[in-house]
């Protein structure tokens, strides 16, 4: 039957929209606490968007962020953990709404305390103010006894601009 009948029993149906709602993949109890197991050292941060930002579980275009205090600046963040982690899935979100640029992710682990280093990604994004403004990066890894891992934005890589993380979450 077509029309604007509608059928009794679904009158009853309960619903609600999930817009708006924050979205998790199924294997997320995996996640890695951060804040509960490593340091962070930064080299900069703005007052207004501390390093702090980049873990407090928002994520997607307008949340909260982790921005530099210095305009065009190569930036480092390391993750100093207090016991080595095995690492299988890396997530982390970037964003720029105010200046078209390029800005380049590295991401480097250490297995020896921070002695040396050795590159897992890099990643180039590139912000216009007509067109993309929010990327999302999740990378998966077979990373084990992890004990530094570090970040290195460049900001500028094309135009001008400021460092920004917009989210960050590691995977066991």
């Amino acid at each position: 039957m077509h029309g604007t009948t509608t059928d009794p029993r679904l009158s009853r149906l309960r619903k609600r929209s999930l817009d708006g709602e924050v979205h998790t993949s199924i294997g997320d109890t995996d996640e890695i606490d951060i804040a509960g197991c490593a340091a962070i050292a930064y080299s900069s941060e703005d007052p207004a968007y501390p390093v702090e930002h980049m873990l407090d579980g928002r994520s997607g275009p307008a949340a909260t962020c982790w921005m530099s205090a210095r305009l065009d600046t190569v930036e480092h963040i390391v993750i100093e953990f207090d016991r080595p982690q095995t690492i299988s899935r890396l997530v982390y979100e970037v964003e720029e709404t105010t200046r078209q640029r390029t800005q380049e992710v590295r991401v480097e682990v250490s297995e020896d305390g921070g002695q040396s280093y050795r590159q897992i990604l890099v990643q180039e994004y590139n912000f216009s103010r007509g067109g993309a403004t929010y990327q999302r990066e999740e990378q998966r890894f077979n990373l084990g006894h992890v004990t530094h891992l570090r970040l290195t934005i460049v900001p500028n890589k094309s135009g001008s601009g400021t460092a920004t993380l917009a989210a960050l979450r590691l995977f066991a």
